[in-house]
């Protein structure tokens, strides 16, 4: 049965709505052991849509009426969580043979992130989304994010799939 709350004589339904917010960064990666030629180090303009999923807050006195989430306070979470830590960074998996060039560009300077994991879109969107998850209101339910590697490819995770 629906809840309905009524705002100075005008009743809505509550209902479950879901909001997304985009992102775009600039990753290096290699992937070691692959086959192809992405086991050279080479880049994406990575674009990341992040979809939560709530009820807009309801009460009357809250600044933040009618809102799932402030896409501001998301942006914060992704921006802090991702963007900021992926942006013109290298991924290698820890056990890559390019660990080396990796020590090297860490000594010179530049953003190297070593994973658990073969730096993968799957790979990543996977690991993007327990960082997400971990920092929504309890409230809000990470729903599905989207990492679009290039126009024609990416990957997708869905909460009701895990």
């Amino acid at each position: 049965m629906p809840e309905w709350v009524t705002f100075a004589r005008q009743t809505i339904v509550m209902s479950k709505i879901r909001i997304t917010k985009q992102f775009n960064f600039e990753t290096g990666h290699a992937l070691f052991g692959y086959d192809g030629k992405c086991r050279n180090v080479h880049g994406h303009s990575y674009k990341l849509s992040v979809t939560v999923i709530g009820t807009p807050i309801t009460d009357t006195n809250h600044v933040k009426l009618g809102m799932v989430i402030d896409f501001g306070d998301l942006k914060k979470i992704v921006k802090e969580e991702i963007v900021d830590k992926y942006d013109h960074a290298t991924v290698f998996n820890k056990n890559t043979p390019h660990v080396e060039l990796a020590k090297e560009l860490t000594d010179r300077g530049h953003n190297v992130i070593l994973a658990d994991y073969q730096p993968t879109s799957e790979n990543m969107v996977i690991h993007f989304a327990e960082k997400i998850k971990r920092r929504l209101p309890e409230n809000i339910k990470l729903f599905s994010l989207r990492l679009q590697e290039t126009d024609s490819s990416f990957a997708e995770w869905y909460a009701s799939d895990n």
